[in-house]
């Protein structure tokens, strides 16, 4: 063997080992993201033009799976006041789990967002999650719903450097 034939097939072995190293994290990733992609069934159940707001307090994180075959979802359920709690829709879980969205249980929380009807029960689909004065948790453009999970990076930076 040249001392080409040998540089030659390592780097054909350095290739296949990146390559299927590689592969699981991204198909993982994509996994992930099933069912809550920016064209998907779910995500069309979010009707920009018709932006409600509601608030009380958090009572309990959930995981969700809004429609059969998604990726499991973070979802809360908020207490208006009248004994009545509303399942929230946040996120999926591969975008932020609930230690991850900095979002805290027993406090005053305003949620800006669509309603929707989803498996014969009426859920509230969040953009935008306030609690106190200084702090929100933002996953979708309140302009058109753009899920913030379908942004590239570039254009996720700025949407969270911004307020509006």
């Amino acid at each position: 063997m040249t001392i080409f034939s040998i540089f030659r097939l390592s780097s054909i072995i350095l290739f296949l080992f990146i390559l299927f190293s590689v592969a699981p994290v991204f198909s993982q990733e994509q996994d992930g993201l099933k069912g809550w992609e920016a064209d998907s069934e779910y995500n069309n159940f979010y009707n920009a033009k018709e932006l409600d707001r509601i608030k009380g307090v958090i009572t309990k994180f959930v995981e969700v799976t809004p429609l059969p075959g998604m990726a499991k979802g973070t979802a809360l359920y908020l207490d208006e006041g009248g004994g009545e709690k509303i399942l929230v829709h946040i996120c999926p879980s591969a975008y932020a789990e609930p230690d991850k969205t900095g979002l805290r249980k027993g406090v005053e929380t305003k949620i800006r967002g669509s309603w929707a009807y989803i498996d014969e029960q009426d859920v509230f689909l969040a953009s935008k999650i306030k609690q106190g004065e200084h702090f929100e948790f933002k996953v979708r453009l309140t302009s058109d719903g753009t899920p913030f999970w379908t942004m590239s990076p570039e254009q996720l930076a700025k949407e969270l450097a911004s307020t509006d």
